[in-house]
């Protein structure tokens, strides 16, 4: 495996020196800034991950308005109680995109989110607490409690709310194949410990976050990039 310093000189060159890279890399968000995020909050951008997977961001995004109107401005502790007929009208409604499943998710995710923030105390402090050398273990909770938040969804959700975490993206996974650390993409628990080892090792030699490690990576990749 290649020590991270080599990797991340190769994203320096690639992208035009160190000011350059820094500028791509992902901003800091303290736990502290988790913990006071509201619940509503984490439920919105479960919502909105939710929905622009495998569609279009930018439709989701210019309709956004719409959502927090149609969803109640995403409070878990209403959305909880919506019985089916809300949900079957939630999901006729033009001001969203109309997928029933989806519109179904987000009152399932509010319980998770109601029923975790309950449990711990707000679900930003469950989610500042969880430590990010088991970062795909807690992928694989929000997978397994959550509602449509496996594959990249999940980790996606997390890196917007400002959550210490690697993403598999297309380069990443690039990368690893490359490399022979992996064979396909990542998705069983077996593979998922594997990368999250080899992600804790370029934590050790840098010291810098998982986000930050997760994007040298990701601008290592391309025309320059020594086949295995």
């Amino acid at each position: 495996m290649e020590k991270f310093s080599i990797i991340y000189e190769r994203a320096v060159e690639r992208k035009g020196g160190k000011k350059a890279l820094h500028s791509l890399l992902p901003d800091e968000v303290k736990n502290k800034q988790l913990v006071a995020m509201p619940d509503r909050d984490y439920l919105a951008q479960m919502c909105k991950k939710i929905f622009q997977s495998g569609f279009i961001w930018r439709v989701v995004e210019n309709k956004w308005d719409g959502f927090e109107q149609v969803f109640w401005g995403f409070e878990p502790y209403k959305l909880e109680l919506a019985s089916d007929e809300q949900i079957e009208r939630m999901a006729q409604d033009k001001r969203i995109i109309r997928n029933f499943t989806k519109v179904k998710a987000v009152r399932e995710n509010a319980y998770f989110v109601k029923e975790t923030s309950d449990k711990y105390g707000g679900f930003g402090k469950f989610i500042a607490e969880w430590p990010t050398g088991e970062i795909t273990l807690l992928w694989l909770y929000l997978k397994k409690h959550g509602c449509r938040l496996g594959g990249n969804t999940g980790p996606y959700f997390l890196r917007t709310m400002g959550k210490d975490t690697f993403l598999l993206t297309r380069d990443i996974v690039t990368y690893l194949i490359g490399q022979g650390l992996v064979e396909r993409h990542p998705n069983s628990q077996r593979d998922l410990k594997l990368v999250q080892a080899i992600f804790n090792d370029w934590q050790q030699q840098s010291a810098r976050s998982m986000a930050d490690i997760s994007k040298i990576v990701a601008c290592s990749i391309g025309e320059n990039y020594p086949p295995s």
